[in-house]
């Protein structure tokens, strides 16, 4: 079989195989030939032969097996590892590790039992069991489904970085050697494509040779992911010197609003919703860089308004918004915001102070005047459907809630957070600060049944609910029974503006404001406990009073800041500080900044840029940097009173586009970083990427009929050209459709298996019903997580990794779409397109 655009026939990185049961042969999909077809129709079946007698069996194999974790210190389970006194008994792991001594025993005790007699064969099964206790595990098991007990094994072949083929090593070790319970059969079962001799107790049984073992159990070390070595996973850290320090930031100023938030239109385009604190949200278009422009918006025509539900001051008001990441097609966005429920009866949530968590709201003094509860947080859904038939394209949006999502009362009036996003894998990440009262009080951010002091992750509701909302089975209170099931980190004390790394989905970042002496950055994982108000940054907190009781050291396992500054630096009464969080600069436009985590000080005193020394470590070497207006800004800059320098009033928050160019909402208006020459800043490296800089994005919405829609970062996508739950059998008719780009459900497949594949599409908020049509070549999973559904059998096949190195270093590289993105790495060309607005990034 070929598989061709327009009659071409086209060879090159293979990303899906049919597995033809009667003659086993395999035939191999192009992603070139998804490259060059412009829409889904072109990809035509040139020649199938003895179609007519062969059922095909449809398998889903990703070239590359990337998690979120991208070599970030992470385990299995997304949480980070913990520190260990003393080296493990029987794992060689100590310092951080992802394994307590109880895990640890239990390791042990599985490795007994597979009673392998041959020494050589036994130290390497134990340490790939042990690999589960390195502190990379998440990236060592990046395939990331509940079966898979082996990591990626280093292997030569495929990976150019790897100093250590230790799965032909494996291979020739253990091929012969009888294994009770073997690793190797666990981590195939249920998996499509697995032999068919999977009880099998030597490899040699299992597999036919080395090459088919490492196809499947080997894989690649790159900048970005790692592979195990048969030793725990060590950093290339011998050049530990930090990237330089920016010489400053060049700032243009672009508009004169005051602004809270700035969400990037889920379209692709150069459009952004800005929204203001009394809770008006405008939908704005953004000049491109050097253009002179500046943003296209019509305040007398906001996008949505919701201020009679809002109540506006000093500490409350629209804390957040975000968009549905099918927005484009659903029209539906949410709001965060605060209501006064003396002024609104909507506003009816629980009291955050209740018996659940020791509280008791009528011995709480009133703050401000207010009564405790009085002013609540809240979460609600609307939608832009009935104000254009193609939601991308509306205007303006109904202020009426479709459905309230969340609503909580407060006890005192500071310190809520509120912002929402949803994050790489499609859950709903929702910010909440520690109430206020000073200093905690009560305790609620280490109370762990209160949802005060926390970040918070949820389903979303689809439209199958009918609820408020749901929460993802992998929450962390699957393992620690006391948590709100609500919750994913703990012992905040009011978040001020967190991201997602764009490139690196398991970097979240979040800015925590400070009491009395530090503001933080802190690198959130699942489970994570960041200490406050045990500690305020790095160090021990004492309160003055503590109503609520105290939570004792002892019984912390805190995660510090990776980041942060002494109110000192700022102000010299050591009082005004206040963290804003930023974004890791993705953008081409100051490559001098670029993989930099930016963030600032609300009372504009400072800018930094966090620097990750060495990479992948999540250890940071921060620098305070200066910033400058452009002297072509096109809008004239806010002067510093007394000086010449540029003056930016409050930065409320940092905003990024589609461009990934980051922004700066504060009180003097919207600023955004440009090219370092433009402040006559010296970058020697800008010379070398303004001539690859790519164009923006089109300011209209983008053509559903185009194929080039580019998934920037990756964020850990697969992409794939159908989901299955299992093996579905597949006659000529439905495999033409398939290639044709149209799958119908019903035709062919029993309707046990459409009934699981409708309910699970709907579960990971993939819309299809049974019959349905689905107009799509290719649909992108957010992660391994959204993709559970697929039961992917591993593969790496080293002629088509080759050939996708060639590509990499071929002229093709910078035609293929947006292409100044990808990222080539001994893997192949990590390029990733979406033709299909099923289920768009």
């Amino acid at each position: 079989m070929v598989v061709g655009c327009h009659g071409k026939t086209v060879n090159a990185i293979a990303i899906a195989f049919i597995l033809c049961i009667k003659k086993r042969l395999l035939f191999f999909f192009s992603l070139d030939s998804i490259f060059h077809c412009h829409y889904p129709q072109d990809l035509s079946l040139v020649r199938l032969d003895d179609a007519s007698s062969i059922s095909c069996v449809l398998l889903l194999v990703p070239l590359m097996f990337f998690s979120s974790s991208w070599a970030l210190p992470l385990c299995s389970d997304s949480r980070a590892p913990s520190e260990v006194n003393s080296t493990l008994s029987f794992c060689p792991y100590k310092g951080k590790t992802c394994c307590n001594t109880m895990e640890d025993s239990n390791l042990m005790k599985q490795f007994q039992a597979m009673n392998i007699s041959d020494k050589g064969c036994s130290s390497v099964v134990k340490s790939i069991l042990c690999a589960k206790c390195d502190p990379f595990s998440s990236d060592l098991f990046r395939d990331n489904s509940d079966q898979q007990s082996v990591p990626i094994l280093c292997n030569s072949t495929s990976s150019a970085n790897s100093t250590k083929d230790f799965c032909s090593e494996t291979w020739e070790t253990c091929q012969n050697v009888s294994i009770s319970g073997s690793l190797f059969a666990a981590s195939l079962q249920g998996r499509a494509g697995a032999p068919a001799n999977n009880n099998a107790s030597k490899l040699a049984d299992l597999w036919q040779s080395k090459t088919d073992f490492c196809s499947a159990f080997g894989g690649a070390s790159s900048n970005e992911t790692v592979c195990f070595s048969g030793e725990p996973v060590a950093l290339n850290d011998k050049d530990t010197t930090p990237d330089k320090a920016p010489s400053g930031l060049c700032l243009e100023k672009i508009g004169n609003g005051s602004y809270l938030n700035m969400v990037p239109h889920p379209d692709g385009s150069n459009r952004a919703f800005f929204s203001t604190q009394p809770g008006v949200v405008f939908l704005a278009g953004i000049p491109d860089q050097d253009s002179g422009g500046v943003l296209d918006v019509d305040p007398s025509s906001p996008f949505v308004d919701l201020t009679d539900e809002i109540h506006f001051d000093t500490e409350f008001g629209m804390m957040g918004m975000a968009f549905h990441p099918k927005f484009a097609q659903n029209g539906r966005f949410f709001a965060s915001f605060n209501c006064d429920k003396s002024k609104w009866p909507g506003c009816t949530g629980r009291c955050s102070c209740n018996s659940d968590v020791n509280c008791d709201p009528s011995k709480l003094t009133p703050d401000s005047g207010s009564q405790p509860c009085q002013f609540q947080t809240v979460i609600a859904e609307y939608t832009a459907n009935g104000t254009s038939s193609d939601p991308s394209k509306a205007k303006n949006a109904k202020p009426t809630e479709v459905r309230r999502i969340f609503t909580m009362g407060l006890p005192f009036t500071s310190h809520h957070a509120g912002q929402i996003l949803f994050g790489p894998d499609g859950y709903l990440y929702f910010m909440m600060g520690d109430g206020g009262g000073g200093a905690d009080p009560y305790n609620f951010s280490q109370n762990k049944k209160s949802l005060l002091g926390k970040i918070m992750r949820l389903i979303s509701p689809k439209w199958v609910y009918g609820g408020n909302y749901s929460i993802p089975k992998d929450n962390p209170f699957r393992e620690d029974k006391e948590l709100e099931p609500e919750i994913w980190a703990v012992g905040l004390r009011n978040p001020w503006r967190c991201s997602f790394d764009s490139s690196r989905p398991s970097y979240f970042m979040c800015a925590d404001v400070g009491q009395d002496t530090y503001e933080e950055v802190d690198l959130i994982t699942k489970g994570g406990n960041y200490g406050w108000r045990v500690y305020e940054g790095p160090d021990l907190f004492h309160p003055d009073s503590s109503p609520g009781g105290n939570t004792s050291v002892k019984s912390l396992n805190p995660i510090f800041p990776v980041m942060g500054y002494n109110h000192s630096e700022v102000d010299s009464s050591g009082k005004s500080a206040s963290i804003t969080g930023g974004y890791f600069y993705r953008s081409e436009t100051d490559p001098c900044i670029a993989g930099m985590y930016v963030y600032a000080d609300l009372y504009g005193n400072g800018v930094w840029a966090g620097i990750e020394t060495p990479a992948n470590s999540g250890n940071f070497v921060t620098n305070r940097t200066t910033f400058s207006c452009a002297g072509d800004s096109p809008m004239k800059c806010s002067d510093s009173p007394g000086t010449s320098g540029l003056s930016l009033g409050y930065v409320f928050s940092f905003g990024e586009d589609n461009n990934k160019d980051i922004y700066l909402l504060t009180s003097n208006g919207v600023y955004r970083v440009v090219r370092p020459s433009r402040c006559n800043l010296t970058c020697s490296k800008e010379n070398s990427t303004a001539a690859r800089r790519k164009p923006s994005p089109s300011s209209s919405p983008s053509s559903s009929s185009s194929c080039y829609k580019h998934i920037n970062g990756f964020h850990g996508s697969l992409v794939v050209l159908f989901v299955s739950l299992s093996l579905i059998l597949l006659d000529e008719e439905a495999l033409l459709g398939f290639l044709s780009g149209k799958i119908i459900l019903g035709a062919n497949l029993s309707k046990h298996l459409i009934d699981i594949f409708v309910a699970e599409s709907k579960l990971e908020g993939i819309d299809i019903s049974e019959n349905a049509t689905v107009s799509a070549s290719i649909i992108s999973c957010y992660n391994t997580q959204a993709c559970s559904v697929l039961r992917v059998y591993p593969i790496s096949i080293s002629s088509v990794l080759a050939t996708g190195n060639e590509l990499c270093n071929s002229s093709q590289h910078n035609q293929i779409g947006r292409i100044s993105d990808c990222v080539c790495n001994p893997l192949g060309l990590l390029c990733f397109l979406k033709c299909s607005p099923t289920f768009p990034h």
